[in-house]
């Protein structure tokens, strides 16, 4: 398998994005975080800040009323919140998970009617997937729906699901043909108010606790059947290509924390004193900030040229590497961002253990974006499957 890598650069305009998202994270989002973080509610000062801004789902085409943005500029909008609240980034991210696979097997009747009111901000998506025994091995899923006239008719249950109760709309896999393995998942929209739908308690997390994470609970659930995604039996495909997009925002987000760590903890050497200067002053805490920062622009480069391949395969283009490239980002991103801000804590010393400081947020949100969206192990077995394929 060969990579290209280009040289890139971003352009004006992602530039100028960048400082726009970033002077409204620091304005609007930042001072709520920790209060967010403390009471595990979720961040409405940030959801509606991001629609205003109309940066709630940047990545909606115009057709559909949204602002049109590539993948990078999403990319981007994800990292600079995720650089002040971790649990606000999962709004512009969750929304691209929850609308991918509408973007690319939806009827045009389904997208028009479901894309318009995210895009207004007047609706949040979600995704569902994963199950209490289906978790990496998500074709092992057992929700089912069975057709009843036009209708069907789905049991069963979907955990992990992040955003779960504040969201309107859900992307939902179920298994409609169970003899035919993955091939028999079928992909819906759901909605809130669907009956037989309800929602378990919010878990109680490590970080991102501001962004609810609930089960999805499915009695006798009753849909119409022209909200199918797709083709019947093709759910379990548009679920892994969606994946191929959407791992990208995590190792966004992944930039973003880490990102945040760096930065607090870079202002916090240079006025700490010890032994009659500042700590900033000795080697030993230059080294480590300079790993720091050259471990993470690596991982931004990684990720800006996988949603740049991501942004092509979004266009109707053939991308062979975007597999790869989207595990790789990803891995990468959530492994430095774990480094990166368990650094952060270490160079606070003490100050850096407790709640009065950020970095311990930071560290508590980084763990998650190594597990969800598949692990990094099962990301480094999609990678190299990748390889061994194409030799």
């Amino acid at each position: 398998m060969t990579l290209e890598f280009p040289a890139f650069a971003l352009s004006p305009e992602h530039d100028a994005l960048r400082e726009s998202v970033r002077a409204l994270a620091d304005e609007k989002i930042a001072p709520h975080a920790a209060k967010v973080d403390q009471a595990a509610e979720f961040p409405q000062e940030a959801h509606d800040a991001l629609v205003k801004a109309d940066l709630h789902a940047i990545h909606i085409p115009e057709g559909y009323g949204g602002a049109g943005g590539d993948a990078i500029a999403t990319a981007i909008v994800i990292e600079e919140v995720a650089r002040a609240c971790a649990s606000s980034s999962l709004i512009p991210a969750v929304n691209k998970l929850g609308t991918v696979p509408l973007l690319l097997a939806a009827s045009e009747e389904v997208k028009q009617r479901y894309l318009p009111p995210v895009a207004r901000g007047e609706a949040m998506f979600c995704y569902a997937l994963s199950e209490p025994e289906a978790g990496s091995d998500a074709a092992s899923m057992k929700t089912r729906a069975v057709r009843d006239g036009d209708s069907y008719v789905l049991n069963g249950v979907k955990r992990w699901i992040t955003n779960a109760g504040v969201s309107r709309f859900y992307t939902v896999m179920a298994v409609t043909d169970p003899a035919a393995g993955s091939a028999g998942i079928s992909a819906f929209v759901v909605e809130s108010g669907d009956q037989g739908f309800s929602f378990g308690a919010p878990e109680h997390k490590l970080g991102i606790k501001g962004s609810p994470t609930r089960e999805l609970y499915f009695d006798d659930c009753v849909i119409p059947a022209g909200r199918m995604i797709g083709e019947e039996g093709s759910g379990f495909r548009t679920a892994l290509a969606t994946l191929d997009h959407t791992r990208i925002t995590i190792a966004a987000q992944a930039l973003g924390i880490a990102q945040g760590a760096l930065d607090y903890a870079t202002g916090y050497v240079k006025e700490r004193r010890q032994f009659g200067k500042a700590i900033a002053e000795f080697q030993g805490i230059q080294f480590m900030l300079a790993d720091m920062a050259m471990k993470l622009e690596a991982a931004r480069q990684l990720t800006y040229a996988a949603a740049a391949r991501s942004e092509r395969a979004m266009q109707g283009e053939h991308v062979p590497d975007l597999t790869f490239m989207s595990s790789a980002c990803k891995c990468f991103a959530s492994d430095v961002a774990m480094e990166v801000t368990t650094d952060a804590v270490q160079l606070l010393g003490g100050y850096g253990y407790v709640s009065d400081y950020p970095v311990e947020r930071m560290m508590r949100d980084a763990k998650i974006t190594q597990i969800y969206e598949g692990t990094n192990q099962i990301q480094r077995v999609v990678m190299a499957r990748q390889l061994l394929g194409r030799s």
